[in-house]
């Protein structure tokens, strides 16, 4: 039944989240980077060599939008981003890699590449990541017009 699948989705999800971010916690070890933490390194390689606002960094991520502005400002104050007020929208503010946050971003990357070659040797074939990936990404829409929908319909408004 769908129903059995669908519950064990959303701690799944939470609980894989949660395993990248002792990986990657492990890495920023092993590098003695002590000055920035798991979520704010994914954050730092989510951006990697691209200018965004904190508005794109929250809908390319699994960030909330106060994480967001608190572990840029923490990232900025480390050294890893430089943020600018747009020229075109005084309101937006731009954030992108310093070059200290550009080459933890590729080691960080290093780390990715290290885990495909290590998928290699198990039973998860390419076939698998991306029939998740387009699952997954199936699963994204349908809760994003989920919740459009109960924003706009005044029986979830109670």
């Amino acid at each position: 039944m769908k129903e059995n699948f669908y519950f064990e989705l959303h701690p799944l999800i939470e609980r894989l989240h949660h395993r990248l971010l002792e990986i990657v916690k492990l890495e920023l070890d092993s590098l003695d980077a002590e000055d920035i933490n798991s979520v704010q390194a994914v954050m730092l390689f989510s951006i990697g060599n691209s200018e965004m606002t904190i508005g794109e960094i929250t809908l390319r991520g699994c960030y909330l939008g106060s994480n967001v502005s608190y572990n840029v400002k923490k990232m900025v104050e480390n050294g890893y981003l430089v943020h600018e007020r747009s020229v075109h929208d005084r309101r937006s503010i731009r954030v992108r890699a310093t070059e200290k946050g550009r080459a933890l971003s590729q080691k960080i990357s290093k780390m990715h590449q290290r885990h495909l070659e290590q998928l290699q040797e198990t039973d998860i074939t390419e076939t698998d990541l991306k029939e998740i990936a387009v699952t997954l990404r199936r699963l994204e829409r349908f809760w994003m017009r989920t919740a459009d929908l109960a924003s706009r319909s005044p029986e979830f408004a109670a």
